[in-house]
């Protein structure tokens, strides 16, 4: 029986929050709220398949990823080759920050780019358009081992068909999926109302 390659999307939305990753993945549920219009528009340019070159570098948007030893699958919102060598960059919405959940879902393009093109992808970047910051990132043995373990743990939660518990914390806050989530009823953490009330980084 053929297993169903894992969409790359998904580990971003796993690593951010498994219940957000289920909600989406598993009850088709996305809603939409000032951080996602955001980011829609944002990736508008490179949404569009093609290819160009600036100053030497080939560069190609939208590019399709698969690899067959992870099975997933995705597409890169732009690949710089330098030389025979690529170079990830994904674009987001938002601010510079330090979390994971980004970091995991480029390295697993670079991932798959190392398989589909037989190179070696040491580092990618991620694009903040909210501060038009470029974040390198570079694909050590600790961020290969968590995505590794995260596309594990993603595929075990959805193949299970079961929904995580709600968490009610500060990743509520900018989710466009809080009214499907309803956090609240997890009452054994923070108010809800408090969680509105942290300056967090995160944007889900």
């Amino acid at each position: 029986m053929e297993i169903e390659p894992l969409m790359i999307s998904a580990l971003e939305h796993y690593a951010y929050c498994p219940r957000q990753c289920a909600l989406i993945h598993l009850e088709q549920v996305f809603d939409e709220n000032v951080f996602t219009l955001r980011g829609q528009r944002h990736h508008q340019r490179v949404d569009d398949p093609g290819e160009e070159s600036h100053y030497g570098v080939r560069v190609e948007r939208a590019m399709p990823l698969w690899s067959k030893r992870y099975n997933i699958i995705g597409k890169a919102d732009l690949v710089e080759f330098h030389g025979s060598t690529p170079y990830p960059v994904e674009y987001k919405s938002g601010s510079k920050r330090r979390g994971t959940p980004e970091k995991i879902q480029l390295c697993a393009q670079a991932l798959c780019l190392e398989e589909m093109l037989d190179v070696v992808v040491e580092k990618g970047a991620l694009f903040w358009y909210g501060s038009r910051q470029r974040q390198e990132v570079r694909f050590d043995e600790k961020l290969r081992a968590e995505t590794v373990e995260s596309i594990a743990k993603t595929r075990q939660m959805l193949d299970s068909g079961k929904m995580p518990p709600p968490v009610m914390d500060h990743r509520c806050r900018h989710c466009s999926l809080i009214e499907a989530c309803m956090p609240e009823l997890n009452q054994e953490t923070e108010s809800f109302e408090s969680i509105f009330e942290v300056d967090d980084e995160a944007d889900a």
